[in-house]
């Protein structure tokens, strides 16, 4: 399935001025993909899989293999949506890369993911800072096949629109990025992964598991709501939930309350520790001493 895009030059995210429908939604025309794209998702998803067993939780490895997701080539969202479907309800619509706060948390709501339609460039395999069809699809779609994940996303897409109509996005900001994006869980043979940014990334699977630099603290709702993040290298802490039965539990209830108490409170640094806070690990910062000294 060669085409022009696979020459020496293709555009980032060749789907950029694809025509877009009022809810942001484009097609995705699966057969328009070219070899060298189905071939990136392979090498991916290959080197990716490989890290995953030990480390990602059973539920998003069960999960994976519920959706049939494997190295075959980039997902047609149409056949994926199907199995997904069947499963939780859900379905994963093609957009051109992120929409506007009202229409995502919209789509949550509906139980629509909506994914990436491209796939990153060669020379951004590593790290790339839109989310692409491998991060979304990869990272974020196989829970969707979890009863209970699924409904905690949805109650999070119910939340953002009430969040945009108080003026707080940014703590609700907050606890999709470090549940949704970089979540850790205990489970009784140790801390597992559940982010989707995690999931996604070979280097931050290793780091967020096994390295001694960041702080681990256990979920607390309104505590991870404080915490600012970062959004251009490992996270300095990482939250631990101990069930998705948790993590819905926290969401399924009034948040203007916890908005209310939230205004009043500082914000606190991604690398800090607060007051109360339980402690998994303790990081030691190593690899964030060595790049400021670097720097």
């Amino acid at each position: 399935m060669q085409s022009d895009r696979d020459t020496a030059h293709p555009p980032k995210n060749r789907y950029a001025d694809a025509p877009k429908r009022a809810d942001w939604t484009i097609d995705q025309d699966w057969r328009s993909y070219g070899e060298a794209e189905h071939d990136r998702w392979n090498r991916l998803y290959a080197r990716q899989i490989a890290l995953l067993p030990g480390r990602a939780c059973d539920e998003y490895l069960t999960a994976l293999e519920a959706l049939r997701l494997s190295r075959s080539g980039v997902p047609d969202f149409a056949e994926l949506s199907r199995r997904l479907a069947a499963l939780t309800g859900w379905s994963v619509v093609p957009v051109s890369g992120l929409v506007p706060d009202d229409v995502f948390f919209d789509h949550l709501a509906e139980r629509r993911f909506p994914a990436g339609a491209f796939i990153r460039p060669e020379e951004e395999l590593d790290y790339i800072e839109e989310p692409d069809v491998f991060h979304d699809v990869f990272g974020h779609v196989p829970l969707l096949a979890n009863p209970v994940y699924a409904r905690f996303l949805q109650a999070y897409g119910e939340g953002g629109r009430r969040a945009l109509a108080r003026g707080q996005l940014a703590e609700l900001a907050r606890l999709y990025w470090h549940t949704v994006e970089f979540g850790l869980i205990a489970t009784p043979t140790g801390l597992r992964i559940f982010g989707a940014g995690i999931l996604s990334s070979p280097a931050e699977t290793m780091f967020s598991i096994e390295d001694s630099s960041p702080n681990r603290i256990a979920f607390d709702l309104e505590r991870v709501m404080r915490t600012r993040y970062i959004i251009d290298d490992f996270q300095q802490s990482y939250f631990v939930i101990d069930s998705f039965q948790t993590l819905l539990d926290a969401c399924y209830q009034d948040f203007g309350p916890i908005y209310d108490r939230l205004r009043a409170q500082p914000t606190l640094a991604p690398h800090e520790l607060a007051p109360g806070d339980r402690i998994v690990t303790r990081g030691d910062f190593h690899y964030f001493r060595a790049k400021t000294a670097a720097a």
